[in-house]
């Protein structure tokens, strides 16, 4: 991966936390706790997966139980194990994936 690529993928995750943080104020702390918990249960989980391109290429956050997957990876097979991944995760409601194949 390219730096100017992976300084892109780093700034979107950025961006995108930033955001999420942001409306987490408003939720019962249970909630966000939770949410915590399956954060790092799927980045757990996909940084372990050794069918994935290396660890940290793929960030994940948790809203309301629905995970949202960005990054940069090698092929679409990527994309679709680590959505296999998330789906397997106790307390996931749903997946959005933003994740970019490299061209």
């Amino acid at each position: 991966m390219t730096t100017s690529k992976r300084f892109g993928v780093m700034g979107s995750a950025l961006v995108l936390s930033g955001l999420f943080s942001g409306c987490a104020l408003d939720r019962p702390s249970g909630v966000r706790s939770e949410d915590a918990k399956i954060t790092a249960n799927v980045q757990s989980r996909i940084d372990q997966n050794t069918d994935l391109s290396s660890p940290n290429s793929i960030y994940v956050s948790t809203r309301d139980h629905v995970v949202y997957l960005s990054g940069l990876v090698a092929s679409r097979l990527e994309v679709a194990t680590a959505k296999g991944i998330v789906a397997q995760v106790p307390g996931v409601a749903g997946v959005v994936s933003t994740i970019a194949v490299e061209p």
